[in-house]
């Protein structure tokens, strides 16, 4: 039977009735189950009523002030032990809860892998391993003892810092960890096992000494180091640009295979994926290392915006989300190209996030209702939580901002709060009225803004129209107006910076940020003293469509000449969509495709200008197919895959001699690398690297026959896994054997390394080819693929799923196949199976044919028995549009 259908709202959260200032947790880890005692202070805020806790794992005993209860007095229903009566004044309650870590596939509450034990806690996992008030306001401190055998579990872990230890008869031993911050039980954290530590150390601004410690697998070890110094490099950024020092005596890191999500921050002790931990420059490619070193700084970040201050409720998670996903941001920028960064930032909001706010589980930064929260762990919450933080940096400044964390963390420091003190912190440090930008947090979709403008010669004024509007979305259809930055400046015919002033203003500037608040408005540019283009949403300084009636000559000129590296990338990217549409309309009326002679000119120059190589690899990147088809009312997306490629290859023909120029210029830059081994991970390097890699892709576009000379190259290049990886994409596509060889053995080369094997079955589910479905359903019996790790769905069934030829196949076998392993799946591990369910989120937007062949597959995910509360919310969603 399919579980009963709960829909948790905002505008019903009321504040928990009891508090619990301290638990105390005991593990004893025996061989094949895990007893849990939990002793919890309690204090009731009310009289006369009973003590409702989350929880569903096997109850053995209730205690209250040393009395068993029997069972008449407590019951266990839908996850919840209800006590009918507790005292009216603080007593203790004691519960002890039996656990089976090897039967949990799920990877949530306490689990095996590999025959050690983790935990996963966020957002709902503690209930899992005891019963708790589990929920982000119910803020306790934490400590906790673990017992368990010497020889299997040398290392057990926990938040805060290290009480004592101890060895017991039979060859046992037991630690006792307590955590001296108060918090939330998704916080929470233990890892049991046989594991290596690499150690280091950071000394804090105010001069204590923190232990840091990385405990992986033995044999990962060497792996372990960048990421030790990226959290090195984390802490001291976090001093320097926010003021923020660590608290405790020491800080773990914990890497495991099987995890469901990227990392976790709890306190003192984060548990990562391996993914993002390990790393050498023979098993990863240079986005690996800046990967990890995001994530690394973004969960350490957490400590300060997540645990010191946490969210009152889930509604609140971009609270936390948002805002350290715009801290890692900025120290990635810091670290590297801030311009690459941003635009990378600034892809992944366009092409996936947009398409979230257009689908049908378009919600709010903060959503105002859910049924199942691991659902809301989105891009939307995430990403566009993260520009919603950047606006607010962009319209106070940074000295603004910063007096707002001050004031946040001044109010706030130990509390369970919401977006809402965010903002009014925010507004209050800085003596401004925010009321309008709440409503960043509270609609849905992505706003539309029309511009145009008019010059004036005589009076040398510019006339900016704008107006802005908010595509219903299901929870809404009508919009009210939003607070825009729009950061601008001009660009002159000759490719000159053109100053002007602001209507009321005698001050002459260059750049400006309009706020643009109202449904029209209209802005007046003073002494423009010739005729320009105006250069808009500079540094994408909102995360809105912008629709401007460019010509196609004036985003050329933006393109070579615009002094904001984000505007002259857009104009790229915009001169790509024109171009696809054109195409898109040549094979929609059968004709050939046009040739795009000025499109081609225009990126030849910008190879030749002088512009970073990373950046130059950025902008060769044409828009993925869900930019590409936002506008129209019926989606083929074969069509569309076949008119970018159309592009892809024309323009790669067409600028062919300059693409083999600079990609003998990469390889010599590199070659002639004043570092001291230029194949291990410096930016620069990546940067000419990446480069290298794209202007191969698109090499092999203009000639297949470069495949041959990949694979005469192919040993003496592959000297680290950038270029190895990077050869591979370059001719993942190709129908010939060549192909096919060269990737088995890859295969060979690194059958035993899980995260490489990991990039294997990417490239087998993302092929173009025409065999790849079969070549994914081979790959599923491949003895390095496993259905019940997270990282081999996501590399093999994920990719497929987003390829878009092959998943949106005309026959309908796309969408069959992934049904049959979203139901697998499901059984064991619905997180994970719901993030599958979504790649059917184009149903009510596709072709009639597709529309009925994915409707067949999501009635039958739909009328499965047993089928997940994850998965059904978003099944249901996206067939009741």
């Amino acid at each position: 039977m399919n579980e009963k259908k709960v829909v948790h709202y905002l505008k019903d959260y009321q504040a928990p009735e009891f508090a619990i200032p301290t638990i105390s947790l005991t593990f004893t880890i025996e061989s094949f189950y895990t007893n849990v005692l939990n002793r919890m202070s309690i204090v009731p805020k009310k009289s006369q009523q009973p003590l409702v806790l989350d929880g569903s794992a096997k109850l053995l005993q209730v205690v209250i002030n040393g009395k068993a209860l029997c069972p008449y007095e407590y019951n266990v229903e839908d996850e919840k032990l209800t006590i009918h009566t507790v005292p009216d004044e603080p007593f203790q309650l004691e519960l002890t809860t039996r656990l089976y870590p090897d039967q949990n596939k799920t990877l949530m509450g306490l689990y095996e892998s590999g025959n050690n034990l983790y935990t996963q806690n966020e957002p709902e996992g503690f209930r899992k391993i005891t019963y708790y008030l589990d929920r982000p306001d119910v803020m306790s401190q934490f400590t906790t003892t673990i017992i368990g055998d010497k020889k299997r579990y040398p290392v057990m872990l926990s938040n805060g810092n290290l009480l004592d230890s101890g060895e017991l008869s039979n060859g046992r031993h037991w630690v006792c960890w307590r955590d001296p911050f108060a918090k939330p039980s998704y916080l929470f954290a233990l890892v049991a096992g046989q594991l290596s530590v690499l150690e280091g150390s950071f000394t804090t601004k105010s001069g204590r000494k923190v232990a840091l410690k990385f405990y992986t697998r033995p044999e990962d070890k060497a792996k372990a180091g960048f990421a030790l110094e990226s959290l090195k490099q984390a802490m001291k950024w976090d001093e320097e640009r926010f003021n923020l020092e660590y608290d405790l005596d020491i800080f773990m890191v914990v890497a495991v295979g099987d995890f469901n999500m990227g990392a976790m921050e709890n306190k003192g002790l984060n548990i990562f994926n391996t993914k993002y931990v390990l790393a050498s420059s023979d098993t990863a490619t240079d986005a690996d290392f800046e990967a990890i070193e995001a994530v690394i700084g973004h969960e350490y970040f957490h400590n300060w915006t997540g645990n010191r201050v946490t969210c009152r409720d889930w509604f609140q998670l971009s609270l936390k989300e948002g805002l350290t996903v715009f801290r890692d941001q900025e120290f990635s920028a810091d670290r590297a190209s801030r311009a690459v960064r941003r635009i990378q930032n600034v892809r992944v909001l366009r092409s996936m996030q947009f398409a979230e706010d257009s689908g049908p589980m378009a919600h709010p930064v903060r959503p105002a209702s859910y049924e199942e929260m691991n659902n809301f762990y989105t891009l939307t919450v995430y990403e566009k939580g993260a520009e919603v933080v950047r606006m607010y940096h962009t319209l106070l400044g940074e000295a603004g901002f910063q007096k707002g964390m001050q004031l946040y963390f001044q109010r706030h420091d130990g509390q369970a709060v919401t977006c809402d003190d965010f903002r009014a912190a925010m507004a209050d440090a800085n003596g401004v009225n925010l009321d309008q930008f709440a409503l960043w947090y509270s609609q849905a979709g992505t706003p539309q803004v029309k511009a145009r403008g008019v010059y004036d010669h005589q009076k040398q004024t510019l006339t900016l129209h704008l107006q802005q509007s908010i595509p219903p979305t299901p929870d809404m259809t009508e919009k009210q107006a939003m607070v825009i930055p729009i950061k601008m400046g001009l660009v002159g015919r000759d490719g000159s910076v053109v100053s002007f002033q602001l209507d009321g203003e005698n001050n002459t500037i260059t750049e400006t940020v309009l706020i643009f608040n109202q449904p029209e408005q209209t802005f007046v540019l003073h002494q423009v003293n010739q005729d320009v283009v105006p250069s808009l949403l500079r540094g994408f300084s909102a995360p809105v469509r912008l629709e401007y009636p460019y010509h196609d000559e004036d985003l050329i000129l933006l393109l070579a000449h615009d002094s904001d590296p984000f505007a002259r990338w857009e104009a790229a990217q915009t001169l790509y969509r024109r171009a696809v549409a054109a195409n898109v309309a040549a094979l929609q009326a059968g004709k050939p495709v046009p040739h795009h002679v000025e499109l081609a000119k225009a990126i030849a120059a910008a190879m030749n200008a002088d512009l970073d190589p990373a950046f130059k690899a950025i902008l060769l990147q044409i828009p993925a197919e869900s930019e590409l088809w936002e506008d129209a009312q019926e989606i083929d997306p074969g069509l569309y895959v076949q008119a970018r490629q159309a592009l892809l290859q024309n323009l790669a023909t067409t600028i062919e001699h300059t693409l083999a120029q600079w990609r003998d210029w990469a390889e010599t830059q590199e070659r002639q690398s004043s570092h001291p081994c230029a194949q291990e991970y410096y930016p620069d390097l990546a940067g000419i690297r990446s480069l290298y890699n794209t202007l191969l892709s698109w090499g092999v576009q203009a000639n297949s026959a470069l495949l041959t000379q990949i694979q005469q190259d192919y040993e003496q290049r592959a000297t680290n896994m950038t270029h190895e990886f990077g050869m591979l994409t370059a001719i993942n596509h190709l129908p010939e054997t060549g192909r096919d060889q060269l990737l088995d053995r890859f295969a060979q080369r690194y059958a035993k390394d899980d995260l490489v094997m990991d990039k294997y079955f990417n490239l087998i589910g993302s092929s173009q080819r025409a065999d790849t479905l079969s070549q994914v359903k081979a790959a599923l019996e491949h003895p390095a693929f496993s259905l019940e790790n997270p990282n081999k769905v996501r590399s093999l069934l994920g990719s497929f799923s987003r390829n878009i030829r092959h998943f949106h196949a005309e026959d309908g076998k796309g969408y069959q196949f992934i049904t049959d392993y979203i139901l697998l799946i499901d059984a064991f591990n619905p997180q994970v199976a719901s993030r599958l369910v979504q790649a059917f989120n184009l149903y009510s937007k596709l072709d009639s044919k597709r529309r009925i062949l994915m409707q067949q597959q999501l009635q039958r995910i739909q009328q499965h028995q047993g089928l997940s509360k994850d998965s059904r919310e978003i099944v249901d969603k996206i067939l009741s549009i």
